[in-house]
């Protein structure tokens, strides 16, 4: 196999783990808490081939699921490829055959007409089921205990587009909700919606028209409402027939925000209008009264792609961040305007919060953030606690040299109050090659670690990732 190209996004901890690898009985320094026993998932980008060319995006390389089982104290890891069709026919070349570049060009010869699926960006828990998702292909389930890949899921042939890679699951109602867009085709505008009982079983399904293509990588619901973002990072056909970017910013385009009532229909959608803003990650949203709120964390443009003339941002865009607002709609007022308040001038990213309240007004918030220098991409160096009920932040970082990722909660076992638990992350040291699991104080971040367990491998920097409790993970791992 040929070397992997000197690549920002295949370097230092973007460089990929070539390993399958299993580790018992990992060392802990602090004491893990009784009260935590599941599993913590967490997946990201993992080429197994270097590029076909010099030109790599970070968003396609194949899907690698990192397991921490947690129980009685003591924790294991495990790591495993997601064996979508692209990994096994790649696999079975021993080379690199589906183009890690943006473009609909497929790669090599031999899968012309072959669509992508890199089960990449999150790792999600539901009925049993363990499903690896990216945004544009059908989920991938694996073994919640072994992480062995089963198959391609079709939700028993009820559903076969694409799915984001971030549903939402209503704690009280055990419903998934997700949404798949370019749904009838590449650069369709139109958008799937789907709910997913708690059996696992798809109970209802729609087809929608947005006002223009673009890249709708989230979404968010209330316990009333669906909440459809459009931002324009556009999917021109046209544009791409004549050689420009997949896709791209358009300011040219308005911020456009769907609502639809949870009772009612696609055709039932409302929408308002906004400047032009991009956004990956809302935090949360909930409904009270006439009025839907919106958390989320807002970039002035879409980093990670070009304008739509296929130029580069300006400098100063190309880099600038997201932090954290506030948009509040008024269902009962005769207009299509929402309003926008900061919450937070702190740069932030990938929000999180006690999922236990997902739809429904929360207080506390969890993000990344880089406090020193930034390198290239999205290394956070920083985990962040947002107690908007009292308008204030804590923050925790590890070290000079020392990377998180994303924070995710794990409510204590007999627990029901909100943030009453313990935030998770993976810590990258940068001075010694590997990386660490590392348990918080949900409600005492800045107080630091609670338990470390030392892994004697790096997991390399990756997206999302899911807590499953103990009674959704099968006791046997060997």
């Amino acid at each position: 196999m040929k070397s992997f190209p000197a690549l920002p996004y295949l370097s230092g901890n973007f460089a990929p783990l070539l390993a399958e690898c299993d580790a018992g009985d990992i060392v802990i320094e602090g004491e893990i808490p009784r009260d935590l026993q599941g599993a913590l998932y967490r997946t990201g980008p993992n080429p197994m081939f270097p590029p076909l060319g010099n030109s790599h995006h970070w968003f396609l390389g194949e899907g690698m699921v990192h397991g921490f089982f947690i129980e009685d104290s003591r924790v294991r890891y495990r790591n495993r490829w997601v064996q979508t069709h692209q990994y096994q026919e790649q696999r079975k070349a021993g080379r690199r055959l589906y183009n890690s570049a943006f473009s609909f060009d497929p790669g090599d010869p031999s899968v012309e007409g072959k669509q992508r699926n890199v089960a990449n960006t999150n790792i999600v828990p539901h009925a049993g089921k363990l499903y690896a998702l990216d945004e544009g292909s059908s989920p991938v389930l694996m073994d919640p205990a072994t992480l062995e890949t089963i198959g391609p899921s079709t939700f028993d042939g009820r559903y076969t587009g694409p799915m984001t890679a971030h549903p939402k699951i209503d704690a009280r109602t055990g419903e998934m909700f997700f949404f798949g867009y370019m749904a009838a085709g590449p650069g369709t505008p139109d958008i799937s919606f789907t709910v997913v009982g708690r059996d696992g079983k798809v109970v209802r399904s729609e087809m929608f028209k947005a006002p223009y293509a673009s890249m709708v990588h989230d979404f968010a619901i209330t316990d009333q409402h669906i909440i459809f973002p459009i931002f324009p990072a556009t999917i021109d056909l046209g544009r791409i027939m004549k050689g420009g970017p997949l896709i791209a910013w358009d300011p040219e385009q308005p911020s456009l925000i769907g609502i639809m009532p949870r009772a009612g229909t696609t055709s039932e959608i409302r929408w308002f209008k906004g400047p032009p803003a991009y956004v990956y990650h809302p935090m949360n949203s909930f409904t009270e009264g006439n009025t839907v709120t919106l958390d989320l964390c807002v970039y002035p443009r879409v980093p990670l792609f070009p304008n739509a003339d296929g130029s580069r941002a300006p400098s100063n865009l190309a880099d600038a961040p997201a932090r954290l607002e506030r948009w509040t709609f008024d269902l009962a007022a005769n207009t299509d305007q929402f309003k926008r308040e900061p919450l937070d001038d702190l740069a932030t990213e990938f929000p999180r919060i006690d999922d236990r309240w997902t739809g429904l007004k929360h207080r506390h918030g969890y993000t990344g953030a880089i406090l020193g220098e930034k390198l290239p991409g999205s290394p956070f160096d920083t985990i962040v606690h947002f107690d908007l009920g009292k308008n204030a932040r804590e923050t925790w970082t590890p070290g000079p040299g020392d990377f998180v990722m994303e924070p995710i909660f794990a409510p204590k076992a007999a627990s029901k109050a909100e943030a009453d638990g313990y935030l998770l992350t993976v810590v990258f040291r940068g001075n010694e090659n590997r990386s660490d699991l590392v348990v918080l104080d949900a409600q005492n971040v800045k107080a630091g670690p609670i338990a470390t367990a030392k892994l004697p491998v790096r997991v390399p920097f990756g997206f999302h990732g899911n807590w499953n409790p103990l009674n959704g993970v099968a006791h046997q791992h060997e």
